[in-house]
């Protein structure tokens, strides 16, 4: 079994934002608007997490990266345009499932002048992981500045749960609960350590938490280190993160990963 390479350098947090939609917590936000894009919570919390990130931090777009992780993307689209094709129903021009994730990074880089590097990651291992790893490459060309990192989890339907299932035999991992119409996203908005950035991610230390991919595509590592900044950033900031407080590793198992720039 090979594993991936530690990160090369340290990642300074710049910014970070989450959102929940349906899930039924306490903090979910009822669905944005976003012109263009129907029914699906996918790209609405998308574009929230990622337009609070470059809204706090506004920057040179032609310096910025922006990478977006998810297992299996729009499953409401997919499953809503699946259904209206086998009821005979006709075909809806915007229900394509397969360009969602393209889609909305091209809505976000057009309203924030973004014209650095795009990538959409789908990953049946860890999604964090690998996103990190993806910023540790980018941020090697100097040419770069910033790195926007997004994770997005769906509920989905039955055709969901088969999949986490199959993706979950025999590895001990749940099928993630969450309600059909539910929604998940976090933004990590990443740069170099000697950016002044209140948190450092290197790949040298565990996670207190242990393994955070608790299902194929869960992006709870991102909600874990959001909520490590926030607490430096009360706490009046910090710009290394204490070993025992928070890490994320990159040196995990290599899995099977897809990628469309």
């Amino acid at each position: 079994m090979t594993t991936k390479p530690p990160l090369r350098s340290a990642l300074g947090v710049l910014a970070t934002a989450t959102a929940t939609h349906g899930t039924g917590r306490a903090d979910d936000i009822p669905l944005p608007r976003l012109p263009g894009f129907v029914e699906s919570a996918f790209s609405p919390l998308a574009y929230e997490v990622a337009a609070r990130c470059l809204t706090e931090r506004p920057g040179d777009g032609a310096r910025t990266a922006v990478a977006l992780a998810s297992l299996a993307g729009d499953t409401t689209t997919a499953d809503l345009a699946s259904s209206r094709m086998v009821s005979g129903r006709v075909h809806n021009p915007l229900l394509f499932m397969q360009a969602t994730p393209n889609s909305v990074l091209g809505h976000t880089s057009r309203e924030f002048g973004i014209t650095g590097q795009m990538f959409s990651v789908s990953t049946f291992d860890d999604p964090v992981a690998e996103l990190l790893a993806l910023a540790d490459l980018l941020l090697e060309d100097p040419e770069l500045d910033r790195v926007l990192v997004l994770g997005v989890e769906l509920g989905g339907g039955l055709r969901t749960a088969a999949v986490h299932r199959e993706l979950t035999a025999d590895s001990g991992r749940p099928v993630p609960d969450l309600p059909a119409s539910a929604g998940l996203a976090a933004a990590v908005l990443l740069g170099r350590a000697d950016a002044g950035a209140p948190v450092t991610v290197t790949a040298d230390q565990a996670s207190p938490h242990g393994d955070h991919v608790l299902h194929p595509g869960s992006i709870q590592g991102l909600f874990e280190l959001a909520a490590a900044h926030r607490r430096l950033l009360r706490g009046g900031g910090s710009h290394r993160l204490e070993p025992s407080a928070f890490l994320l590793t990159a040196d995990r198992n290599e899995s099977e990963t897809h990628a469309h720039q």
